[in-house]
């Protein structure tokens, strides 16, 4: 049976880093939150998004992420609408995408709020990356081009690294690249076993 890892962090710690590492080691990586955005464009989660949410967060028939990111990052309980939409899609997503995958030993699950969804539960280990908090405001800044208030709503809307780490088999200090690959490189000797 494929086991599945999970790979978590908040917004700016480098997940994607480490994704794109274990890729090009070989074993298949499935970005949860690459996966939402696409799942967003179907016709069902759109309507169910005009449904919560209202006409006015589309323009031109097209949903605005950033008004819509705006509200679910200032109002908890919105955040909670968006999940409970999106959660059981890529959920649903992610079982097909792991049976396309059985024959890996194991596969890594990457996703930002991989405890708050409860999609750890599936997990057969995990594995935390963690960055100061300094460096993670201004990868985000840079990145999406977003201001340092945004940066920390959106930080603050998501676990903090103590409470991610205390339930993680492993953790990664995403500060300098190549001490990062070779962090990678031994938890892949492990998981290899």
């Amino acid at each position: 049976m494929t086991k599945i890892i999970g790979l978590t962090g908040g917004i700016g710690s480098g997940k994607t880093t480490i994704a794109n590492h274990f890729r090009a080691a070989g074993i298949p990586v499935y970005i949860a939150d690459d996966e939402a955005r696409e799942l967003m464009l179907t016709p069902e989660i759109i309507e169910e998004i005009k449904k919560t949410f209202g006409v006015s967060i589309f323009e031109n028939g097209e949903l605005n992420r950033e008004k819509l990111s705006q509200i679910v990052f200032s109002i908890p309980e919105k955040l909670k609408l968006l999940n409970g939409i999106i959660h059981p899609a890529v959920k649903k997503h992610f079982s097909n995408w792991v049976l396309k995958h059985s024959d890996y030993p194991f596969i890594i699950y990457e996703a930002a709020i991989l405890f708050e969804s409860g999609s750890y539960k599936n997990c057969h280990s995990i594995i935390t990356v963690v960055a100061p908090l300094e460096t993670r405001i201004e990868r985000v800044i840079q990145r999406d081009k977003t201001s340092r208030e945004n940066t920390l709503k959106r930080i603050n809307a998501q676990w903090s690294d103590e409470q991610r780490v205390s339930k993680s088999d492993y953790v990664i200090e995403n500060i300098n690249s190549e001490n990062t690959k070779q962090q990678v490189d031994k938890i892949l000797k492990i998981l290899k076993i």
